[in-house]
């Protein structure tokens, strides 16, 4: 019997991946293609559906075909996922009507229909109903902004997909999405019954016109000849429904049992916990995971990885200079100079609101703002400083988790951020947990590539990625900063309380 391979692309905010694996999780050959975040304006986040979803599968596709040489008839599955919750409008043939794909929760556009939406309906039935709240990170709201703003767009749409069925649809003809994202379609999905329902709100849009619901595992159809010659896929292979980014990391390093969460470091900071019951509070997002019978708790932040991104650009110029001609990466400088700065950064505290802020404020209209500013400071202060906003942020999270009686019993530390030895120490430093750091944390797209195995039969369960992942490490809290930072913290949660009229000020001038 010939060898069977697994593929799994997964694209992100600023790159996508692609991996192709043997059945026992041994990595064949990896890519990586970076692309563009599009910001037609203040509070909006796009990507080109056309040339980054869609054309970044190609091309990774393609190319890990060509490097391996692997016969396109031995691979055994495909999967996919990507950023999400997302809109796009598509015709009949699955064609955008819109250059670009209307982003997650970094996307704040649809403010007004959110507060539209609550008045008309109720926040509490909204919530009594989806199991969430409206946030910048519902569905709902997005395709209600395209119905008021793009009408002709929206009257022509054959379907709102998410960047993830959107790849499916490419490849198969058929709309799918995995329920843990597909619940993010508030106001228009139930909570108990797993289903789309539009009981509460007709005006948004007609409930066919949303990709069938399924779960991350199933196969949604196989390769089309058409996709076929341009992927280089051999026509007939199994397709996955996929999940989002964040649903494909969390399995890729083996969070599958109650209890376990994952934290992952990217352009956002992202949590999902398994649980073995459904459990929802306004402050935080409920959600199917993605196997059958099984629940989540989820969370995030609106930047960390995009907050440390737009410091290093806006601020560190110099540094990437450096880096771009061959020299010291610009983070790595960045976190030597911050490594040298005292817990507190000298009394600097970040609130990282610098797309708004999602759970568990929930407020698009948060600003980012540096409290305590002194001619002292130097840049290493405020980039330490950076990191421990963020390291605030994880603690409100954890903080509400625990007083829903949901706090997790293991923190698995994942994403770009997690190679900083700095930042993990700091995040659990501020929170006082320990971290759990995988050995090797390719990301999403590999567990993309277990999904599919799972899809096409080749493993029994969900635990069967435990025998695919490497020994971890720990990062264990420094017990003597808790005093300090339980200040700090405190400081961290009243400059929001107290400013946050003023930031919804400057949001309408802005």
């Amino acid at each position: 019997m010939p060898p069977q391979y697994l593929l799994g692309v997964d694209i992100g905010t600023y790159e996508s991946k692609g991996v192709l694996t043997t059945a026992e999780g041994e990595i064949v050959a990896v890519e990586v293609r970076p692309h563009r975040l599009v910001i037609p304006r203040q509070g909006w986040a796009e990507h080109d559906a056309e040339d980054v979803w869609w054309g970044d599968f190609v091309a990774l596709t393609r190319r890990l075909l060509a490097v391996t040489e692997i016969n396109p008839k031995h691979i055994a599955g495909v999967g996919c996922s990507a950023i999400a919750p997302d809109v796009l409008p598509v015709d009949a043939e699955c064609r955008p009507l819109r250059p670009g794909g209307i982003l997650y929760g970094i996307d704040t556009r649809a403010a007004a229909e959110i507060a539209d939406l609550e008045a008309a309906l109720g926040v509490d039935a909204i919530f009594a109903k989806a199991g969430n709240a409206l946030s910048a990170q519902a569905i709902g709201p997005k395709i209600l902004w395209l119905k008021r703003h793009e009408p002709e767009v929206y009257r022509r749409a054959h379907r709102f997909v998410t960047a993830t069925s959107f790849l499916v649809a490419r490849l198969t003809g058929n709309y799918a999405v995995d329920q843990l994202t597909g619940s993010f379609s508030a106001p228009l999905y139930d909570f108990e019954r797993r289903a789309y329902d539009d009981s509460l709100s007709r005006e948004i849009v007609e409930l066919e016109r949303l990709p069938e619901l399924r779960w991350a595992n199933e196969i949604a159809g196989v390769v089309t000849p058409a996709a076929a010659a341009q992927t280089g896929l051999a026509a007939g292979t199994p397709v996955i429904v996929g999940t989002s980014d964040a649903g494909a990391e969390a399995v890729s390093v083996g969070v599958t049992a109650p209890g376990q969460m994952m934290l992952m470091y990217g352009s956002t900071i992202f949590f999902i916990e398994v649980l073995n019951r459904p459990v929802t509070d306004e402050r935080l997002w409920a959600a199917p995971y993605l196997f059958e019978g099984t629940s989540a708790l989820l969370a995030g932040m609106a930047t960390s990885g995009a907050l440390t991104r737009w410091f290093r650009d806006q601020l560190a110029p110099d540094l990437a200079a450096v880096e771009e001609a061959g020299g010291e990466n610009a983070y790595a400088a960045l976190t030597r100079a911050a490594a040298s700065v005292p817990p507190g950064s000298e009394g600097l505290v970040v609130l990282p609101y610098f797309s708004g802020e999602r759970t568990p404020i929930n407020d698009p209209r948060a600003r980012g703002v540096y409290f305590g500013l002194t001619l002292a400071h130097t840049r290493a202060h405020l980039y330490r400083a950076a990191l421990e906003g963020i390291g605030h942020g994880v603690r409100h999270h954890l903080d509400v988790m625990r007083s829903i009686e949901a706090m997790p019993s293991e923190v698995i530390a994942v994403g770009g951020g997690a190679k900083s030895d700095l930042w993990l120490q700091i995040v659990s430093d501020i929170c006082q947990v320990q971290q759990t750091v995988p050995a090797v944390v390719l990301g999403a797209s590999y567990g993309d590539a277990f999904l599919a195995g799972l899809g096409a039969g080749l493993f029994d369960a969900p635990d069967a990625i435990h025998g695919w992942l490497a020994n971890a490490r720990t990062v264990t809290p420094n017990r003597a900063l808790a005093a300090l930072y339980d200040r700090y913290h405190d400081i961290y949660l009243r400059l929001y309380q107290q400013n946050r009229q003023a930031m919804h000020e400057l949001h309408k001038l802005a």
